[in-house]
């Protein structure tokens, strides 16, 4: 029988040329794209001035104020355009409410001699068409002289007074201690946060919404959600819908039930390659990285909840932005060495043969442990202020996830690199050149390199935020949420193979639709952190359209794999990889969950319009995290003791990597309910009151019985890594011979 079109389509050479096809294709979009970011994205003017002339601030006063802005890390403290932490206020919603609010007072006094609250309704109406023209008709951004009327420069005077006593002085009752910034350097982040104010507020050429899309919502000059955004997120919710059912239609009835393929046996490990010999040290050091991470996750959740307050040692000492720094990039650390580890395990076994020099694995075990930790000490030392006259090369570079000063940086790319040789060097030598290695090998040089892209210019500061924040998604997204994603398909497909758990004409055939959906989905849809940061309408279509389907396809094959390892029990025949496998089974169900599911909450324009920078935010970027990534990492490392165990005969006990297992996993999953209903409360007030309304602390006062609540998931996690980290320490190291 002629098989169909779609039959072809879905075989094993179909998908390979349709995961091409589809990636080139999506590629050029992004690189033609970005051949036209510069003419897109807000200028910053040579000069501001007042209609008197005065010059309020120039070209090198914001550039300037940026790098103070980020040399002291406060997008880990508040946001910019909503990008940051959620404990300090949004900066740019701040200047231009209160230029807003500023310009009412001085309105209705100098019409109707009263202040704004004394007027009537008619008054008040006419009052804020005169605010509305003075921001919208009375001031333009370009990249020449930006005028601000003399009732607009007296508010840009008063908002600078107000941040320099804030940044300098401190504010206890919203946990920022002081005592670090100069006046002179706050009155720089004024400047800055003033052009962000007007990328929010100032109207692009030739539409009738900001630069920034109508965001943030502000009922002081009508500025709200216009149709376009609504309009996209219908055609999203179709999309999805759509797409769903055609996801699970193809994966499970035409690439996984339909298997004909035979299982192959169990891997059996006798012994461990000198390599694998040396992966053993890096096992207690992700472990204990992945518990420190939680532990200050913890501290963090009590500043969130009472911030007025310190939490055993004073946040004077230990600032709440510095600690949200180091927690994030702790997980960056634990999950990239988990992930490098997972790979120098896998190529011998793919290749049966050793790493040529294996003591490079000790020498790059070295130079994490120089990088992460001389990149953690840099963190806290540049944020307080301790590394002024070095803080781009050794300090906090201060951009939200990419933290880590440009020495740093370097020093993780040459690691990569070297970590991307090493395994290729091995794994090229395989006898069978599949498309699982072939998947493992390039999505590894994609790890490797496309770091990078957070890393221009090389030697200094990109001075334009919007500019510096769209390849800092790159990063974020595109390194992790793409190659990573790769990465992570290869392996799992990889490794459901030789467990016997899967045959590999479905691994090869799962994987690759898997890989197109991530290049389809994946690439472009980086967009959906673009729609309110300063680029044009377009990215609200492309971010909404191309988003969270990704995960399912992986979800149906650890489901298969879950069903034929049931009935291997059902057997009665034992099943050594049962620990690194659950944690396999583990990232499946949260990457649905966290980057599925929860993802799409987020990622409709228009629930994102009035939930960005809140804690519906919160629930996607935990969950997600531990459920792409780092259970991933967390498997690597059990794969890594218990291949150890196996080939030297030792014990091995599965129940306290059960109870560590489902606490954490427990704890992420409770941790959900509690920051996505405060998120829904905050997303509604900004619908409701405008975005700085949900930004204020008073915002948060009635949700205090859910910000406590979180003591459970949180308790339940931090014990869970201790857990964790005393069980692979006892199995990889303290682990007697079976009698």
């Amino acid at each position: 029988m002629t098989p169909s079109l779609l039959d072809r389509l879905l075989s094993r050479k179909g998908l390979y040329a349709a995961f091409w096809v589809v990636g080139i294709i999506m590629v050029t979009t992004l690189i033609v794209f970005t051949a036209n970011l510069q003419k897109e994205v807000p200028p910053i003017p040579a000069k501001v001035v007042s209609a008197g002339g005065e010059t309020l601030y120039t070209y090198d006063d914001v550039v300037n104020g940026k790098g103070m802005f980020q040399q002291f890390d406060l997008m880990d403290y508040g946001t910019l355009l909503g990008m940051g932490a959620y404990l300090g206020p949004d900066f740019t919603t701040e200047f231009f409410h209160r230029r807003a609010e500023y310009l009412t007072e001085a309105f209705a006094r100098r019409e109707y001699g009263r202040s704004a609250t004394e007027i009537t309704a008619p008054q008040r109406a006419a009052i804020k068409e005169m605010v509305k023209a003075d921001f919208h008709a009375g001031t333009r951004l370009t990249d020449g002289t930006v005028v601000y009327s003399d009732v607009s420069a007296a508010a840009y005077k008063a908002n600078v007074d107000y941040v320099v006593d804030f940044l300098v002085n401190g504010n206890q009752e919203m946990a920022w201690p002081g005592g670090v910034i100069r006046d002179d350097e706050a009155r720089l982040i004024a400047a800055f946060f003033d052009w962000s104010q007007l990328v929010a507020s100032s109207k692009r050429p030739g539409t009738e919404r900001s630069w920034s899309n109508n965001w943030p919502p502000e009922p002081l000059v009508d500025q709200d959600a216009n149709w376009t955004t609504h309009y996209y997120t219908l055609w999203e919710m179709l999309a999805l819908w759509v797409g769903t059912i055609l996801v699970l239609i193809i994966a499970y009835e035409k690439l996984l039930k339909q298997d004909d393929g035979e299982l192959e046996q169990p891997l059996v490990i006798t012994k461990l390659f000198p390599s694998q010999q040396k992966l053993l040290k890096y096992v207690p050091v992700v472990s204990l990285f992945f518990l420190l991470q939680v532990i200050i996750g913890g501290y963090l959740a009590h500043i969130y909840t009472d911030p007025a307050n310190n939490f055993i040692l004073p946040q004077s000492l230990i600032p709440f932005n510095v600690m949200r720094a180091l927690h994030v990039n702790l997980a960056i650390i634990w999950v990239a060495i988990g992930w490098l580890v997972g790979g120098m395990l896998i190529a011998p076994l793919v290749a049966d043969e050793d790493l040529k020099f294996p003591w490079l694995v000790d020498v790059l075990w070295g130079a994490l442990l120089v990088v992460g930790g001389g990149g953690l000490v840099g963190i806290y030392l540049g944020a307080t202020g301790q590394m002024r006259d070095v803080w781009f090369w050794l300090g906090n570079e201060g951009r939200e996830l990419l933290n880590l000063g440009r020495v740093w940086d370097i020093g993780l790319v040459v690691g990569l690199v070297m970590w991307f040789l090493m395994v290729f060097s091995v794994i090229r030598k395989a006898k069978t050149n599949n498309v699982l290695v072939g998947t493992i090998i390039w999505s590894a040089f994609g790890i490797a390199t496309l770091y990078i892209a957070g890393m221009m210019p090389l030697n200094k500061i990109m001075p334009n935020f919007t500019v510096d924040d769209y390849y800092r998604w790159w990063v974020v997204h595109l390194w992790v949420e793409l190659t990573f994603e790769l990465f992570a398909a290869g392996v799992l497909a990889f490794l459901t193979v030789a467990l016997g758990l899967v045959s590999r004409k479905s691994a090869e055939r799962i994987m690759l639709f898997e890989l197109g959906l991530i290049m389809l989905s994946g690439t472009l849809g980086v967009g959906h952190h673009y729609w309110w940061q300063g680029l044009d309408e377009y990215w609200i279509a492309i971010g909404g359209i191309f988003s969270a389907l990704e995960p399912l396809p992986l979800v149906l094959l650890m489901i298969e794999a879950f069903k034929q390892q049931r009935h291997i029990q059902s057997e009665g025949k034992s099943f050594p990889f049962a620990v690194p496998f659950m944690f396999l089974a583990g990232s499946a169900f949260l990457n649905w969950y966290g980057a599925g599911f929860l993802g799409m909450v987020i990622n409709t324009p228009t629930i994102n319009y009035y939930a960005h920078g809140t804690y519906l935010i919160m629930p996607h970027g935990h969950v997600a995290l531990l459920g792409a990534f780092g259970y991933i990492s967390l498997a690597f490392m059990y794969l890594v003791a218990r291949s150890n165990a196996m080939a030297k005969g030792l014990e091995w006990n599965e129940k306290w990597s059960r109870i560590g297992f489902w606490l954490v996993t427990v704890g992420v999953v409770l941790f959900s309910i509690p920051t996505l209903i405060i998120g829904f409360q905050q997303a509604q007030i900004a619908h409701d009151l405008g975005y700085w309304a949900t930004r204020q602390r008073e915002a948060l006062d009635g949700l205090s019985p859910w910000m406590w609540s979180r003591l459970l998931p949180d308790g339940l996690m931090i014990l869970g890594a201790a857990v964790i980290f005393f069980d692979l320490l006892k199995k990889t190291f303290f682990s007697r011979k079976v009698a």
